[in-house]
């Protein structure tokens, strides 16, 4: 592990974790994986979610997302990843000891199912943390009782299969380490309106829990 980007790493966790709403900002960063599968999908999502948890929780994020790759060790300078995509997702040795280094120094996960990449990010998964299972989240978890309330939990954005949409979590040490939001597509909620032509009211509700996502994480959410 480069020294230099963990302990960087490290102080901007402290200084986030002492306060959501503060004057330090901060980058997020979108991963990028191999495989096939489109990581770059929903190019306008991370940009629109950030400015609409500036602009209603006053926070400080950096306007601008990042990319990183799954094995580089700058993943280690962004406290927040986020992952999509609607195919095969390919982590290699390398690239899986990153992901769990990075995880278990302070690290999250954020991936949201485009459709299509559940049958090969639960493989991938289970390279990362083989002993975790998913966990999911119930209605009254605390990442649903943020600054909004969902009271029946994971809010669905897109049809798919029809199925329930899922919050479903790793859990290492009493701390979710990663959140895997299933049969929800909350990124394609994000996107800009003409991209998918969703309703305000389902748009809202997209940025709403996305913004719940990063005030439960940098606010130090944990299960104990």
């Amino acid at each position: 592990m480069n020294k230099l980007n963990f302990f960087g790493f490290i102080i901007t966790s402290i200084i986030l974790l002492s306060g959501f709403q503060n004057d330090a900002s901060f980058q997020i960063a979108v991963l990028k994986y191999g495989g096939g599968g489109d990581w770059y999908a929903n190019p306008s999502s991370l940009t629109n979610l950030i400015q609409f948890t500036n602009r209603e929780l006053s926070t400080n994020i950096h306007k601008e997302y990042a990319t990183v790759e799954v094995g580089s060790k700058e993943l280690f300078n962004y406290p927040f990843v986020h992952m999509t995509g609607h195919g095969n997702v390919v982590f290699n040795q390398e690239e899986s000891d990153n992901l769990r280094s990075y995880l278990l120094a302070g690290g999250f996960l954020h991936i949201d199912d485009n459709y299509g990449m559940d049958p090969f990010i639960r493989i991938e998964l289970k390279k990362i943390f083989p002993t975790l299972e998913l966990v999911a989240l119930p209605p009254t978890h605390p990442i649903f009782h943020q600054h909004y309330t969902f009271k029946n939990g994971l809010p669905k954005i897109h049809q798919h299969d029809n199925k329930t949409a899922q919050a479903l979590a790793l859990i290492h040490e009493g701390n979710i380490v990663c959140l895997y939001t299933y049969e929800c597509d909350l990124g394609d909620g994000w996107e800009d309106p003409s991209v998918h032509k969703d309703s305000k009211e389902t748009r809202l509700k997209a940025l709403k829990m996305g913004s719940n996502i990063l005030e439960y994480v940098f606010n130090g959410g944990s299960e104990n």
